[in-house]
C-alpha cells in the first residue's frame, strides 16, 4: 500500500499527456498487458520489507514492445541475406572467375561445406557481439563499430582455426567475403536506420520513459530527449523532490508524477518501460540501488545518467571494485600513434582523391575562368591548428571584391553568431551557385590536407574574426586540425545554428575516432547529393 505521502502527490499530479502515436507504445505494463505490476513504494519503511521479501525467483521479464520484435527480426533478416550474399560472391569470384591472385579452380566440396558453416557462424558472432542490441541500433557509431568487430574477430578465428587443423584456406576466398561483408552489413544497417529513424521521426518505435532527478537535471534530459526521438524514448512522466514540485507542475509538457521516491508508482502509473535516474540529494545510492531491485520485478530498465556532458562511449571506462562501480574518463586524445594514424589515413586519402579527380578539377578550373573575370583559387585565411593561420584553397564561387562588400550586406545576415551567411547571396556567381550546391568549391582542399594544414573530418575552418570572439570551450576546436567535413556539415550545415554547430565541433574534437571519421565521411556523400542547408 503507498504512503499517504505516495496517494496525495499521486492525486495532485495530473495524467500524462499523450499523442495518439505515442501512446500506442505506453501499455507494456497497464494492467492488461500481462506485464507484473509495481506494488511497492520506495519509502524507507516499505523498501526493507520488500527487498526481503522478493526472491531472486519472481524476477520476470516486462512485456515487448511488438515493434522491437519488428526491428530484431528485420535486423536477423537482413544481416542473414547479406552474409550469404557476401559468402556467394567470394566463392563465384575466387573460383569461377579465378579472382583475386588465382586461376579458375573447380571448388571442392570442403569449400562448399565451409561456406555452409561459415553462414551460421558469421551470423552468430554478429550476436555475441550484440550488434543487435536495441540501445545501440539506430542512433551513434557503436552499431557499425560492433558489426565491424564481430567481422573481422569471426575471420581472425576462421584464420586460426584453419592454421590449427592445417587446412589452406584460400586467400582469395577471405580477401573477398571479408571487405564484400563488411561493405554490405554496413550499408544494409543504414539502410534500416533509415528505416528506424523515419519510424521514430512520425512518434512510432518509441520507449515510454520515465525520468528522475533534480528539476534541473530533469528539465536538460527531457529537452535533449525531446529535440532528439532518434535516441528511441519518449519522456511519459518526471519524478522530482518534494521541495521543487507544486501540484500540477509540467515541465515541458511532461507531468511531474511525484517524488524522486515515487518512481514505481509513476512506472505502473504510465506504463513506461525504461527509467532514467539522473542526480539529486534525494536519489542517494542505496536509494539507487533499491529502486533497480524494484524496477527488476518487472523487467522495465533503469538508465543512470552520470551528468557527463558530451563525453562519448570510448573515452568511458567503468571497473568495478568491491561494492563499487568507478567510472573513468579518458582524456581527448590530440597527440600520440592514434591521431598519426589518422594523419596518414588522411593524407593517403587526399592523395588518392586529387588522382582521381585531377580531370574535373582541371575541367572545374577552366569553367571558372571561363564564365566570371577572375581568379580561379580563392585563397583566405583561416585558423588551424593551435591558433595556426594557413591559406584555405577553394574554387572561385563569387565575384572579385566579394570580401570587401561584407559590411553592406551585415543587415541581411541569416546566420547566427560570428557567421555571415545568406541564402540569395547576390555576390555568388552562376557557375559558383551550383558549386556550393554540392560542394564542389571545396574541392581544392584536398591539397590542403597534402600541405598537413587540414584533415578530411574536424572542425569547420575557423576565421580569424570568429576565433577573436571566442570566449571559453569554443577554442577546444583548435586542437585538431579543421577538417573537409565535419559533425557539423553533416548534421545541416548552414541551416544549424552557430551554437549547435559549435557544440557538435567541440564534441567531435574530445571524442573523435578513426571509425567515427569514415562514418562522417560516408554521411557526407548523403548530405552533398541532398545539398540540405547548402548556399
Amino acid at each position: 500500500m503507498p504512503t499517504p505521502a505516495t496517494a496525495t502527490a499521486q492525486a495532485a499530479a495530473p495524467p500524462p499527456v499523450a499523442s495518439p502515436s505515442k501512446a500506442r507504445h505506453s501499455d507494456s505494463n497497464s494492467p492488461d498487458s500481462g506485464a507484473i505490476p509495481i506494488q511497492r513504494s520506495l519509502r524507507p519503511t516499505p523498501m526493507k520489507r520488500s527487498v526481503r521479501a522478493t526472491p531472486m525467483k519472481h524476477v520476470v521479464a516486462a512485456a515487448v514492445a511488438p515493434w522491437t520484435r519488428t526491428v530484431q527480426t528485420r535486423l536477423i533478416v537482413v544481416d542473414a541475406v547479406l552474409v550469404a550474399v557476401a559468402l556467394t560472391v567470394a566463392f563465384v569470384v575466387r573460383f569461377a572467375l579465378g579472382f583475386p591472385g588465382g586461376g579458375v579452380v573447380r571448388p571442392t566440396m570442403a569449400y562448399v561445406l565451409i561456406s555452409v558453416l561459415l553462414f551460421p557462424g558469421w551470423l552468430i558472432a554478429l550476436a555475441m557481439e550484440r550488434s543487435r542490441d536495441l540501445r545501440i541500433v539506430g542512433v551513434g557509431v557503436t552499431e557499425y563499430r560492433r558489426v565491424f568487430q564481430a567481422t573481422w574477430k569471426f575471420f581472425a578465428v576462421v584464420a586460426g582455426a584453419s592454421y590449427l587443423l592445417r587446412f589452406d584456406l584460400a586467400r582469395g576466398y577471405v580477401a573477398v567475403a571479408l571487405p564484400v561483408g563488411v561493405a554490405l552489413l554496413l550499408g544494409g544497417r543504414f539502410l534500416g536506420r533509415r528505416w528506424l529513424q523515419g519510424q521514430r521521426s512520425s512518434g512510432d518505435c518509441l520507449s515510454p520513459l520515465i525520468v528522475a532527478g533534480s528539476r534541473a537535471g530533469v528539465h536538460d534530459l527531457i529537452c535533449e530527449l525531446q529535440a532528439n526521438p532518434q535516441a528511441g524514448y519518449v519522456v511519459v512522466g518526471a519524478c522530482i523532490p518534494d521541495g521543487d514540485r507544486e501540484p500540477g507542475t509540467v515541465i515541458e509538457g511532461v507531468p511531474v508524477l511525484g517524488d524522486v521516491l515515487d518512481v514505481p508508482s509513476a512506472v505502473r502509473q504510465t506504463g513506461a518501460r525504461s527509467v532514467a535516474v539522473g542526480g539529486c540529494d534525494s536519489l542517494t545510492s542505496t536509494v539507487v540501488r533499491n529502486l533497480g531491485w524494484e524496477l527488476e520485478t518487472t523487467g522495465t530498465e533503469m538508465i543512470v545518467v552520470p551528468g557527463l556532458i558530451d563525453v562519448a562511449g570510448p573515452r568511458v571506462l567503468v571497473s568495478p571494485a568491491e561494492g563499487l562501480s568507478l567510472v573513468h574518463i579518458d582524456a581527448p586524445t590530440f597527440s600520440g600513434g592514434k591521431y598519426l594514424a589518422k594523419s596518414v589515413i588522411d593524407w593517403l586519402l587526399a592523395l588518392a582523391a586529387v588522382i582521381v579527380l585531377s580531370v574535373p578539377l582541371l575541367l572545374i578550373a577552366v569553367a571558372v575562368k571561363v564564365t566570371s573575370p577572375g581568379t580561379v583559387l580563392y585563397r583566405q585565411e583561416r585558423i588551424g591548428r593551435d591558433g595556426q593561420p594557413f591559406q584555405m584553397y577553394k574554387f572561385r564561387s563569387m565575384r572579385p571584391g566579394a570580401d570587401a562588400e561584407v559590411a553592406s550586406l551585415a543587415d541581411q545576415n541569416e546566420a547566427g553568431g560570428p557567421l555571415f551567411k545568406m541564402r540569395d547571396d547576390p555576390r555568388v556567381t552562376t557557375i559558383g551557385r551550383y558549386m556550393r550546391r554540392y560542394s564542389i568549391d571545396e574541392l581544392p582542399q584536398f591539397f590542403n590536407v597534402l600541405r598537413g594544414d587540414m584533415a578530411l573530418v574536424g572542425p569547420r575552418p575557423q576565421l580569424p574574426g570568429e576565433v577573436a570572439q571566442y570566449d571559453g570551450h569554443a577554442a577546444r576546436r583548435l586542437l585538431v586540425k579543421p577538417g573537409i567535413t565535419g559533425l557539423w556539415q553533416v548534421s545541416g550545415r548552414s541551416d544549424l545554428e552557430w551554437r549547435v554547430g559549435l557544440r557538435k565541433d567541440v564534441f567531435y574534437t574530445e571524442n573523435w575516432t578513426v571509425f567515427s571519421d569514415f562514418v562522417i565521411l560516408a554521411k557526407t556523400a548523403k548530405a552533398i547529393v541532398a545539398h540540405k542547408g547548402a548556399y
